[in-house]
């Protein structure tokens, strides 16, 4: 066989995504949210008034995972809805409140994670994103 099973791509960079998430859970836990939530409500402070679209497309999240987790923002008040025909989502002040107090806890992760990864590290995880864009 020209490739052995353990050298599979996918499934490599799925248990690296397993790992980050573990790191992401271990600090997020107190805050009651996942890394796609708090990704989402990051990714919603740059983007103010939007499509829920256009969420999913910026973040490269599929439909339903932006859907679900926006339904649970919105369940705890982090996130507002128009009612419009293409409605659009923003944050509420609470919303704006939480990214404030994630802020600081994201960048304990990445420092984290940083360190674990060190520049080589940093640099093949931009070229491996690079890569696959195009």
């Amino acid at each position: 066989m020209k490739y052995d099973y353990s050298e599979c791509i996918g499934s490599r960079l799925r248990k690296i995504s397993r790992m980050v998430d573990s790191h992401f859970r271990q600090h997020l836990m107190d805050f009651d949210i996942t890394e796609n939530q708090m990704t989402i409500l990051f990714a919603m402070s740059k983007m103010k008034k939007v499509e829920q679209g256009r969420i999913g497309k910026y973040l490269y999240l599929e439909k339903s995972t932006v859907s679900r987790n926006i339904k649970l923002l919105e369940k705890r008040g982090f996130v507002s809805r128009s009612s419009d025909y293409r409605p659009t989502v923003e944050l509420t002040d609470e919303g704006y409140k939480m990214v404030e107090k994630l802020t600081p806890v994201w960048l304990g992760i990445m420092d984290e994670l940083v360190g674990l990864l060190g520049s080589s590290g940093l640099d093949g995880l931009r070229n491996l994103e690079t890569k696959m864009r195009t």
